[in-house]
């Protein structure tokens, strides 16, 4: 029996193991911590998909379309429409394996407007979609636990893939429970480890998210692929833990932007691009409210308490828990944060890397989105994905395999057991604090030559240090190990954005405020030796 090992149990990775056992491959799926703790329960807006019973002048056609222009064409054409055409067929999948979708008073899953999009076509369940899709993917894996196709590690982290002869053959993982380092050999290796969240700070999504994975197969040889297109989502509020989301939910049920001025409500979004203003794409609303150079707030207290209380409970509860705000009666303070990662592992249609039987799905993978990602297309992305790299993973003839990787994982073990013991006045999350810190200043929603140049003297500074730094006993073994993939993957985003000498999409430049015809491809960096190359892919390698 075929065999596959899958880093990371979110919904990509779940939707991937569960489309491998039922066609026999066993996946061994990969997680420092149980599936409901990944950020896809974070989840919250929808997930879109043209239904039959579709708004009047929808299809899928004008889904594909909207994707390919919020992404400033960058995205894959036939990767789009395969991911638009299937995008029914999950929706009703995840209906026959429990998700609980709101539904209209015909039955059929309510729809609800979302930024960028030309119908109303994003499903929902509340404003909690991930969390039952989590829920109910859950519960379809344990299924193909029972029947020995489908296994769990928790505790475990990886390491590094496990490369010979231009092929992917496992990874190395470290087991917290153990402290050590173990090989693990497979026909296929998923990646799934979500975006890098951590590489910023405090951000709406979850710190287990920090990049390590796609840094470190950087550095093995991995090409990634628009790292310069980093979402930021308009409408955030602050906590003292992180940047809490304001599901765009609220503003595809009617919620406006506003500031004001000498006591006078401005409409500013409105103001500039009509009734629809409001449901721009993330990136112009971004930026719009950073030019605002002031407070801005979204309002929703003129619906009815009722209808907050049935299509937004959880952004209601979640802003009278953290700011003491009723949003039925008054407006809710927002600003843009770091949200989502259109850039990452570079995928082929099929979802293989240039590293043979290496695969990435999810947000860790950059194919779908471009230089903008839809409100609504993330977890279909992430679930449509999944199955793409099962289905070929699945029909492919397993190649065989002779290596012996046991001596690999010793050395290793006892290197890093090695390295605990450095000393010096720098504590490995000091430094990863510092890292946060730069790239929050550096690539900003405006960037400019100048700015990216001093932040990448910020990163190489960083990385002079990294092996030198204090191997801190009070975290864990991971956050140390971890941190010079986190410092290459932060190097190489500052690389991309620096080469790409235009404005497109997420990616705004004070200095290029104009979108440049000749860079109207996808970037595509590599790593060999320590140097960092960028190339714009005109031959559409990873675009076809």
């Amino acid at each position: 029996m075929k065999n596959v090992l899958i880093i990371g149990s979110g919904i990509a990775g779940l939707s991937c193991a569960i489309r491998c056992a039922e066609q026999g491959v066993k996946a061994t799926l990969i997680s420092p911590f149980p599936s409901e703790r990944a950020q896809s329960v974070m989840a919250a807006g929808g997930i879109n998909a043209v239904l039959r019973d579709c708004e009047a002048g929808d299809s899928v056609h004008s889904h594909i379309e909207d994707t390919l222009r919020g992404g400033s064409f960058l995205g894959g054409k036939n990767a789009v429409t395969g991911l638009c055409t299937r995008a029914e067929e999950i929706i009703r999948y995840l209906e026959r394996i429990g998700t609980v979708f709101s539904v209209d008073p015909s039955g059929s899953p309510s729809r609800r407007a979302f930024g960028g999009q030309s119908y109303k076509r994003t499903c929902y369940c509340g404003s909690s979609t991930g969390k039952q899709i989590v829920s109910a993917l859950v519960m379809e894996a344990r299924r193909y636990e029972a029947a020995g196709l489908i296994e769990r590690r928790l505790w475990s982290c990886f390491h590094s893939a496990l490369i010979r002869d231009g092929r992917c053959c496992g990874a190395l993982l470290f087991d917290e429970s153990t402290r050590r380092i173990e090989a693990v050999c497979a026909d296929a290796t998923v990646v799934a480890t979500g975006g890098q969240n951590s590489v910023f700070g405090k951000t709406t999504g979850s710190t287990q998210c920090d990049g390590y994975t796609a840094g470190r197969l950087f550095m093995q040889g991995v090409e990634l692929k628009n790292l310069e297109f980093i979402q930021y989502h308009p409408t955030t509020v602050e906590t003292a833990q992180k940047r809490m989301l304001i599901s765009e939910a609220v503003r595809g049920e009617g919620g406006r932007l506003f500031y004001t001025d000498s006591g006078r409500r401005v409409y500013f979004m409105e103001d500039k691009y009509g009734s629809r203003g409001n449901l721009m794409t993330r990136d112009v609303v971004s930026r719009e409210i950073y030019a605002a150079g002031r407070d801005v707030y979204l309002d929703i207290s003129f619906l009815e308490q009722k209808e907050i209380d049935e299509r937004l409970p959880e952004v209601r509860e979640l802003c009278r828990k953290y700011r003491g705000l009723d949003i039925a009666r008054e407006p809710i303070p927002v600003a843009p944060s770091v949200h989502y990662f259109m850039g990452g592992i570079a995928v082929h249609m099929n979802h293989e890397t240039n590293i043979r039987d290496l695969y990435a799905v999810g947000e860790c993978a950059s194919m779908y989105h471009g230089a903008n990602r839809l409100g609504g297309n993330s977890l279909l992305s992430a679930i449509y994905g999944g199955w793409t790299a099962a289905e070929e993973i699945a029909g492919r003839e397993a190649a065989v395999r002779h290596y012996d990787f046991s001596g690999l994982a010793e050395r290793e073990s006892a290197a890093l057991m090695s390295r605990m013991e450095t000393e010096s006045r720098f504590p490995v999350m000091y430094i990863r604090d510092m890292l946060s810190e730069t790239m929050n200043e550096k690539l900003g929603i405006v960037r400019d030559q100048p700015t990216l140049t001093d932040g990448l003297a910020d990163i190489d500074y960083y990385l002079s240090v990294a092996d030198k730094i204090n191997y801190d006993p009070a975290v864990m073994p991971y956050f140390n190990y971890s941190l010079t993939g986190i410092l290459t993957l932060s190097k190489a985003i500052l690389t991309c954005a620096l080469s790409r000498t235009e404005s497109r999409g997420a990616h705004y430049r004070s200095d290029c405020p104009q979108e440049d015809d000749s860079l109207a491809y996808a970037s595509v960096i590599t790593y060999d030796n320590g140097a960092f190359r960028v190339r714009f892919d005109k031959e559409h390698e990873y675009e076809s």
